[in-house]
């Protein structure tokens, strides 16, 4: 009986041990579940919050790049009426006039600069809506379209001590001032952004100034709502709140994302109150706790499984959803980035362009962008290693980088070395860019190229340039397989040039056209491509017709979607058309050869990359070997008699045409003329035969003209071929 009785009480005992245990193993895989949650959230929602300001650095540069730019304008417009004091009346106003996004602009000039204007001249234009301004008497003027200009100068107006006037004066750049309440110009909360006017001398003799609306800068938090009741703000580079910030100090707990803009050192944040992010989370734990408590006893078991698939199930939603945002961002921030407008310049008739970019997933790695400043279109076509968002995130920065270097520079070399340099020192993922940069001079058509590893463009010359029966030469232009950018930091890019005639047609592409596959896994290739390009111009009448960039990849893109047919796009699919066209009343260019050129350091080192050069030219294979070998003794001429004790460059030029092509050599050195060496006898030995004499010979022997002459405090020597 005794043994009966025990067996009897270790059942609800064994029961008892594994209800315990299964409420334990509950409570911690609720505990799991609220830590391992409440991770997701904040990744979550520092990942969102940082697409966004991204998204918010990006427009903000968009904004002060402007403001820096109107005030360059400005200065770069006074400095050249400095000696009227009128003129700055209109100077301010047509600043104003032209750009919208100009609140107020004003031209402050030193004390007593003007003596008949007295100590204090500041001339300021800003803009009026609803309230109507008097004159009081400092050269007020109100115009019709919501300006007035006036001078606002004087003991209770005194700019000298200001802090944007100051700055403006010493720092010979844009500067940006703290906010404040502009009471005498713009009448509202700005930040002004300043930038110095020299005299013919170079002296600074005034600042220029532009005004920035905070309330510019606020309307930017409209669209950045990662969570509800989240705040946006922005702070100078010393704190102080542009866009004001909550109080953080009134025990309410917050989480702060913030980014730092390069331009002007100030700090966009996105404020996240805490029990907002995380009240979903503690919701859904009171449910499972109740749950949890009410079933444990029947169905542990059961609801443990459920939950467990609920959980995943939850998860995985959560994941989708916050790709399919960060996707749908991307892609937004990527297309707003590339030109979209086509014909892209209304005031331009002897410019036609055309491109097209097709991902092959909701984002892509390809890159097409161009600009014009200074009558010369800068352009590049690009391709990054790997695909989706990584690809983006790089195509974004470089084309960034390209924007931002290419205002400034001139030498495409420098440009493609200086991007490069940027990518290689962040480049923590080892992801590399193919790029093409050119530079087009749209007056004469000279066009300085140079190639990052990408795939060559075709360069399409019409009968009247090329006596082709045929109507038009298709070929590939001559490129110099320089490393992609990202790989190696400090690469020296070889540039090379040629010129790009009336008519003429530039056609640029990525690996994705050549690479396209069919079903079959056969590619397109280059010679699909340019058949593609010959039939397309035969086709054509008037060489010069506007439309014809659009038709010209519309019909490329045609025969690709031909040619694959329903196999699956596998890369980003990237055409750019550029065509010079011909002006109303402009006569045609007349026949000109081919030009080509590369510039070397007098370094022995280089000679190596000037082979690759001729061999870009399409020689003869017959004349290559010879040819590369009379212009290597003569280069190797010039870096060693034209530069005994210095640096310097060697400038090679080639004319190419049907029966000839002709090599200039010219250096800035001392001068040296290699045609006055004595013709070398070659019947002596070596031990009789003086050193020296032999390279030129050997050019003697090969080129069928050489010829020399000091011009302009430059060496040049001129080697003709004929072929």
């Amino acid at each position: 009986m005794a043994q009966k009785q025990s067996q009897k009480t270790k059942k609800p005992r064994s029961g008892f041990w594994i209800l315990l245990v299964a409420a334990i193993v509950l409570e911690a895989i609720s505990c799991i579940q609220y830590f391992y949650s409440r991770s997701i959230i904040e990744s979550e929602a520092e990942n969102h919050a940082k697409s966004e300001l991204k998204a918010a650095e990006l427009e903000i540069n968009v904004v002060t790049t402007e403001m820096e730019a109107a005030v360059k304008m400005l200065s770069t417009i006074a400095e050249r009426y400095l000696d009227k004091p009128e003129a700055m009346y209109l100077c301010t106003r047509f600043l104003l006039e032209t750009l919208d996004n100009v609140e107020s602009a004003g031209i402050a000039f030193v004390p007593n600069y003007f003596p008949k204007q007295g100590r204090w001249f500041e001339v300021c234009s800003s803009r009026y809506t609803e309230e109507t301004f008097e004159g009081d008497g400092k050269g007020f003027e109100m115009v019709g379209n919501g300006i007035y200009t006036r001078q606002i100068g004087g003991a209770d107006h005194d700019y000298l001590s200001s802090e944007w006037f100051g700055n403006g004066m010493t720092i010979d750049s844009c500067w940006w001032c703290e906010p404040y309440l502009d009471d005498a110009g713009a009448q509202k909360m700005v930040v002004s952004c300043s930038y110095p006017i020299h005299d013919h001398e170079g002296k600074v003799v005034a600042v220029a100034l532009v005004d920035l609306s905070l309330q510019r800068l606020t309307n930017i938090s409209q669209y950045l709502q990662v969570f509800k009741d989240s705040y946006f703000s922005i702070q100078s580079s010393t704190g102080v709140d542009i866009v004001e910030r909550p109080d953080t100090a009134s025990g309410r707990k917050y989480k702060i994302y913030d980014e730092e803009i390069d331009a002007t050192g100030w700090h966009i944040s996105i404020i996240i109150p805490e029990d907002v992010l995380y009240a979903q989370l503690k919701h859904v734990g009171m449910i499972v706790t109740l749950l949890m408590l009410l079933g444990m006893l029947l169905l542990v078991f059961i609801l443990y499984r459920a939950g467990r698939d609920i959980r995943n199930l939850m998860s995985m939603n959560r994941q989708k959803e916050r790709i399919s945002r960060e996707l749908e961002i991307a892609k937004n921030i990527q297309t707003a980035m590339l030109p979209k407008t086509f014909p892209p310049y209304h005031n331009r008739q002897d410019l036609s362009m055309y491109g097209l970019i097709l991902p092959a997933k909701e984002v892509g790695g390809d890159l097409y962008d161009f600009f014009e400043r200074d009558e010369k279109l800068f352009f590049c076509v690009g391709d990054v290693s790997g695909k989706g968002v990584p690809a983006s995130l790089v195509m974004a920065m470089t084309r960034s980088l390209f924007r931002s270097f290419s205002v400034h520079e001139h030498d495409v070399a420098a440009l493609t070395m200086q991007i490069n340099n940027a990518m290689s020192e962040t480049n923590e993922q080892n992801m590399f860019v193919t790029l093409f940069i050119g530079i087009m001079d749209l007056q004469t058509g000279q066009l300085s190229y140079c190639n990052a590893g990408h795939n060559a463009p075709v360069l399409i010359q019409h009968s009247w340039q090329t006596d082709c029966p045929s109507g038009s030469s298709v070929e590939m232009l001559p490129t110099i397989p320089n490393l992609p950018l990202g790989i190696l930091s400090g690469y020296a890019y070889t540039p090379q040039t040629t010129t790009i005639q009336r008519g003429d047609t530039l056609f640029l592409y990525t690996d994705g056209l050549t690479e396209a596959e069919n079903s079959n896994k056969e590619l397109f290739g280059e010679a699909r491509m340019l058949d593609a390009l010959r039939t397309f111009e035969a086709a054509q009448n008037n060489p010069m017709d506007p439309q014809k960039a659009q038709q010209e990849i519309e019909y490329v893109l045609q025969s690709v979607h031909d040619f694959v047919g329903e196999a699956e796009q596998s890369d980003d699919l990237t055409m750019l058309v550029i065509k010079r066209l011909t002006i109303d009343g402009e006569q045609k260019e007349d026949n000109h050869p081919l030009k080509h050129s590369i510039v070397m350091r007098n370094d022995i080192q280089q000679i190596p990359t000037l082979a690759e050069w001729i061999e870009s030219l399409n020689i003869p294979v017959a004349l290559n070997m010879t040819i590369n070998l009379a212009l290597e003794e003569a280069v190797t001429n010039v870096m060693l008699y034209a530069y005994p004790n210095e640096n310097g460059k060697v400038l090679i030029e080639a004319e190419k045409s049907e029966r000839m092509i002709t090599f200039i050599i010219s250096d800035n050195g001392i001068p040296f003329d290699p045609t006055q060496r004595p013709e070398a006898d070659i019947t002596l030995t070596a031990e009789e035969r003086s050193i020296g004499g032999l390279g030129i010979h050997l050019v003697r022997q090969i080129m069928d003209e050489i010829h020399y002459e000091r011009k302009d405090n430059r060496n040049i020597l001129t080697l003709v071929k004929k072929l």
